[in-house]
């Protein structure tokens, strides 16, 4: 694999948005944010088509230029999806890069007084962006919304929430079964927090605000619960509460919180299960040396799935051999998946 790109054959066009429902959000984060879109090949050469679209998220600490990072000998991500669209054997799709990052390292995608209003940014203000700008076929049965990690957690949840807006999902590993994949990490968490800061998180966020991130051992373990409690356990007054004590033991009333936004338990509700219903296709993947035992929330989430009622034949699930990162290549292959399902 060269160290540099080969001329693509479709198009990624970089745009900005100016989001209301971001304004004014609770972390002072910027209320204007990149987006990306991908057309096929063939696409300025017929006028007249529509495409359906799928809107591709990114996991904890994700931010929009890192789609672009390469490794040795790995193409990215957006050249891996203009290679699946070059020789015109998939059908075409138009691929839609979201930034949704915050400064305590993501939103998981939901509206929360700890980090502002990101759920409505994605299903109100990005996809009417999009679909007024590109030749979408605007309607959820040909709109999917894809990601990894937390972002596959956002692709989970998201049309739970709003199946009206998306009517088909690929999750790579993402955040599911919360007792399993983040309750261990309290006690760890716990104790980083004692020892390198008397227990206040106060002191920690002043003291990673105050340097260059990433410098001491501890941050990336703290900054991250903090950011996940910043999603599902904020108070209406942006208080951010933690779901576990200075013993590492949960509180269960925040706990409960938590809980609350597990994919695993979301689908047990009547409404969301009707929702993963509807789904026109459900992909669901992990890797069996997921470092997160995020593979033992991809085996639950497709228990729940089918709990739910959804049909065998509109659900891929597989796990295969990997860790938790550097699955960039699992990612084209649910999109060809979707896209097969998605074109009328």
């Amino acid at each position: 694999m060269p160290p540099w790109s080969a001329a693509p054959a479709g198009r990624l066009d970089e745009h900005v948005i100016d989001s209301d429902a971001l304004r004014g959000n609770p972390l002072g984060d910027p209320h204007e944010r990149p987006l990306e879109v991908y057309v096929p090949p063939g696409y300025d050469e017929e006028p007249e088509r529509r495409y359906p679209s799928v809107y591709v998220i990114q996991g904890y600490t994700g931010q929009l230029p890192m789609w672009h990072n390469r490794a040795p000998w790995r193409p990215t991500f957006p050249e891996l999806v203009d290679r699946l669209f070059a020789n015109g054997e998939v059908p075409p799709v138009i691929v839609v890069y979201v930034d949704a990052w915050t400064s305590v390292g993501g939103s998981q995608f939901l509206d929360s007084p700890g980090t502002g209003q990101y759920h409505t940014y994605l299903c109100e203000e990005v996809v009417s962006f999009v679909d007024a700008r590109y030749r979408t076929l605007a309607s959820r049965d040909h709109r999917a919304i894809s990601g990894k990690s937390s972002g596959g957690y956002g692709a989970m949840v998201t049309p739970m929430l709003r199946p009206d807006v998306f009517g088909a999902l690929a999750t790579h590993a993402g955040d599911a079964l919360f007792d399993v994949c983040y309750r261990p990490h309290f006690p760890k968490v716990a104790r980083q927090l004692r020892d390198s800061y008397d227990g206040s998180v106060e002191a920690f966020l002043a003291d990673f605000r105050g340097r260059i991130a990433g410098t001491r051992e501890t941050d990336f373990a703290l900054i991250e619960q903090y950011g996940y409690a910043a999603a599902y356990s904020a108070d209406a007054d942006g208080t951010v509460r933690l779901p576990f004590d200075d013993t590492g033991d949960v509180i269960p009333e925040v706990w409960e919180r938590w809980l609350a936004r597990d994919p695993v338990l979301m689908a047990a509700r009547p409404d969301h299960a009707e929702a993963l219903r509807s789904m026109r296709a459900i992909w669901i993947d992990a890797g069996t040396r997921d470092e997160f035992h995020l593979d033992f929330g991809a085996v639950a989430f497709r228990r729940a799935v089918e709990a739910a009622g959804v049909a065998d034949d509109d659900v891929h699930f597989e796990l295969f051999d990997a860790g938790h990162r550097a699955i960039e290549y699992r990612y084209p292959l649910a999109l060809a998946w979707l896209a097969e399902r998605l074109t009328p």
